[in-house]
């Protein structure tokens, strides 16, 4: 019952959010497909209009993305789909093979054309609609293609000038499911390294490579704020701030892919038997407490200093768990493996993006890690009575 229970809660605040992120799309595609309707019923004396919402919603259903060349590519595939349709079909007629060589012909001809994903789903769509919907008149085609590019430019109105999304909303929403998890999936495998589960370990890969589509979908969020900003008069006030969010998305992507760089070479370490300090599995608990440390400071406009703070520190644990300083002929007595030295420095390159991600200029970031990597070595060499001079450039 318990287990079904922290089930259900996941499942209601996966539900919420996607409410929360999506909800204004349903607005902008209600809007959307009612305006586009009433144009082309009013002003284009189109008794059945059908193309104009349909092209308007899905404009509107391309948010995540970019709409202008997502509405090019839909008038596009709508204008093939309809030339195909209305030059073959009198012709031949309405039928099920009628169909299938309308739709293989009208995508054929968007392939050769270069298009993308949904250039060639219209198109096929459109040849579909024209060839089981509609009667085959040839004086029909021009309408058609004024309904689809009055729908266009309708969501495209609607999606960048009447109800433009909230860029920093839409990004913080979307880098809930990324964040969140990702400092989970980290903690279990400092949990993993602790116990030499490797069983674990590699279930913790798995999980970091599974939050690819999630980061896909923040990419998208991310170009359509840009194209927000750049296209709505009521977003153009927050392009600087934007600027900022940009940068810290990039280099939080990069830092998730050390970190599933960082995980690889972990696990490897432990399918090869390597020794693993627990200075290590501390170090990768500071990196996991410090992801939703970050968002939650950026959330609230405020300085993100406890996260950058433990960066740092689990910087001077990974140098720790390298090894300690001997003497200046034989500098170190490694404590790690090949594998879990390399992985040191995908935990160094992981946490200087996400200073970066945090607002610091890059050449300040990998001064503040290069600083906590020498006074590692310099607290190390006190220990050992050895000069600091002694350590490896």
């Amino acid at each position: 019952m318990d287990r079904l229970r922290a089930w259900a809660q996941r499942a209601l605040r996966s539900r919420a959010w996607r409410l929360r992120l999506f909800g204004l799309l349903a607005v902008q595609a209600g809007i959307a497909a009612a305006i586009a309707w009433f144009v082309a019923y009013q002003f284009l004396d189109n008794p059945s209009p059908v193309l104009a919402p349909t092209t308007a919603v899905g404009i509107v259903a391309a948010s995540m993305g970019s709409r202008l060349r997502r509405t090019i590519e839909l008038l596009v595939g709508v204008t093939l789909g309809l030339a195909v349709g209305d030059v073959l079909m009198p012709f031949f007629g309405i039928g099920f093979w009628q169909t299938g060589v309308v739709v293989v012909l009208a995508i054929g001809v968007a392939i050769l054309l270069k298009g993308g994903g949904s250039l060639l789903t219209q198109a096929g769509g459109t040849a579909v609609l024209i060839a089981t919907l509609e009667p085959p008149l040839r004086d029909l085609s021009v309408p058609r293609f004024v309904d689809a590019a009055v729908g266009g430019l309708v969501g495209l109105g609607v999606g960048l000038l009447l109800v433009p999304i909230h860029p920093q909303r839409t990004l913080l929403r979307l880098a809930e499911p990324v964040v969140g998890p990702a400092a989970d999936i980290m903690r279990e495998l400092a949990m993993a390294l602790r116990k030499r589960d490797l069983a674990e370990a590699e279930r913790s890969l798995r999980g970091l490579r599974e939050l690819d589509p999630r980061l896909a979908a923040l990419n998208d969020g991310l170009s359509a704020a840009q194209e927000v900003t750049r296209l709505a008069p009521l977003r153009w006030r927050e392009r600087d701030s934007l600027d900022f969010y940009t940068t810290s998305i990039r280099h939080l992507e990069r830092s998730l892919h050390g970190c599933r760089s960082l995980c690889r070479r972990l696990t490897t370490a432990l399918k090869d038997g390597e020794p693993i300090p627990e200075e290590f599995p501390q170090a990768i608990d500071l990196l996991a407490d410090a992801l939703p440390t970050l968002r939650r400071a950026i959330q609230a406009a405020a300085e993100p200093r406890e996260a950058r703070e433990k960066i740092l520190a689990g910087v001077d644990l990974v140098g720790r768990a390298q090894g300690a300083v001997r003497d200046s002929t034989r500098p170190h007595i490694h404590r790690l493996g090949y594998s879990g030295l390399v992985a040191v420095g995908e935990f160094r390159a992981a946490a200087h993006d996400l200073l970066i991600a945090s607002g610091i200029e890059t050449e300040r970031a990998a001064a503040l890690v290069r600083q906590a990597v020498d006074q590692d070595y310099q607290d190390r060499a006190a220990e050992t009575g050895t000069p600091s001079s002694g350590r490896p450039e």
